[in-house]
């Protein structure tokens, strides 16, 4: 088995969910199930507009994708990143581990959940309008 085999499974799956994406256009109803806490709530979730953001993404259109969900498109670069760093260093032949990992601390982690929470307030009241898909 060759040492990029799963960096290049991983980027097929990722790669078919975006074309999947890209053939069905969010944007028209009956394609996708709506986001269960929008339709219960009418309170907008971390990821509502992720389907229009990958969408947007898919076709080019970075600006449609940031509107749609700028938090998924901070996403959809960082996995890029990550992606990239796995698959040059297993192409190499060097093991695989995180670029920050020896850095990483437990307050990172709930400092990016805190962002996330931010990010839903913020999107949900009067400021936030420009966030709402």
């Amino acid at each position: 088995m060759p040492r990029t085999a799963a960096p290049i499974g991983t980027l097929a799956g990722v790669g078919a969910a975006f074309v999947y994406v890209a053939s069905f256009d969010p944007n028209q109803p009956g394609h996708y199930p709506a986001c269960p806490l929008l339709a219960v709530t009418g309170i907008y979730c971390p990821g509502c507009g992720g389907l229009r953001s990958a969408y947007a993404v898919a076709h080019g259109d970075l600006a449609s994708a940031l509107h749609a969900n700028v938090l998924a498109v901070v996403l959809f670069v960082a996995f890029a990143a990550l992606w990239t760093h796995w698959f040059l260093r297993r192409a190499r032949g060097l093991p695989y581990v995180l670029p920050l990992r020896p850095r990483l601390m437990a307050w990172h982690g709930w400092a990016a959940g805190a962002l996330v929470v931010a990010f839903t307030v913020v999107r949900n009241t009067p400021l936030g309008t420009a966030l709402i898909p």
